[in-house]
């Protein structure tokens, strides 16, 4: 399950990325309304990176809806072509570095294991940009069936998940001729991965930690031994 604790005791910087717009609210929907209700985020970036006009404005009307309560969320769309991102390589690492700045305390983002090319290539890059910052990886149901075994799960109330439900539904018409996008697919692998998540978890959310650091309050000295060992070891 997703603990805060590792994280700034303060609001902390949320940054989403997506390929396609629809990808963060499948994926991490149910997390981002509950760090948003939270009251914990202190800003949110909402990055996709491609879509067409209208794909893009259904993705903006979502991301607002989605980052709702939070104070000036910041939410970009470019223009890379759908299914054709590794053409764009350097554009797309230029992309990514650009968001350094954001510096923030929580990267949501596509695996890199994802069968999608454009998934995989967003997911690669962005670890080369955000290697010292939390990062999990949110899944995507897809006809290549590559959900993996994911090791995060973040509970999602009943309340919540509807609202991540409709919400979707709500906001890409354009995507409603798609067999697989409808809410009896979100919600079926939200209740398997209740099951997964243990403990009486009825709906979740799953994410791939590939690395996690956790700061337990010894600060390290500057050989990278805790500070008490480096003092017993020069005695």
């Amino acid at each position: 399950m997703l603990s805060l604790g590792p994280l700034p005791a303060g609001p902390i910087r949320l940054l989403c990325l997506g390929a396609h717009p629809d990808d963060i609210e499948i994926g991490a929907g149910g997390t981002i309304l509950q760090l948003a209700a939270s009251g914990r985020l202190a800003s949110a970036t909402w990055v996709v990176f491609s879509g067409t006009a209208e794909r893009v404005a259904e993705g903006t009307r979502s991301a607002r809806s989605f980052l709702g309560g939070v104070p000036d969320p910041t939410i970009a769309f470019q223009s890379f072509r759908d299914g054709f991102f590794p053409d764009r390589f350097a554009d797309l690492k230029e992309a990514l570095e650009a968001l350094k700045p954001v510096a923030p305390d929580l990267v949501l983002m596509p695996r890199t294991a994802d069968a999608h090319q454009d998934h995989r290539l967003v997911a690669e890059l962005a670890w080369n940009t955000f290697r010292d910052h939390l990062v999990l990886e949110y899944e995507i149901p897809k006809f290549d069936g590559d959900m993996g075994r994911p090791n995060v799960f973040v509970p999602l109330p009943d309340d919540v998940l509807a609202r991540k439900l409709d919400l979707i539904e709500a906001s890409f018409g354009s995507q409603a001729s798609r067999t697989w996008f409808d809410p009896e697919t979100f919600r079926g692998i939200a209740r398997l991965r209740g099951i997964e998540a243990g403990s009486g978890v009825r709906y979740a959310e799953a994410f791939h930690a590939r690395k996690v650091r956790l700061a337990l309050g010894v600060a390290p000295a500057s050989d990278g031994r805790p500070a008490g060992a480096r003092t017993a070891a020069a005695r």
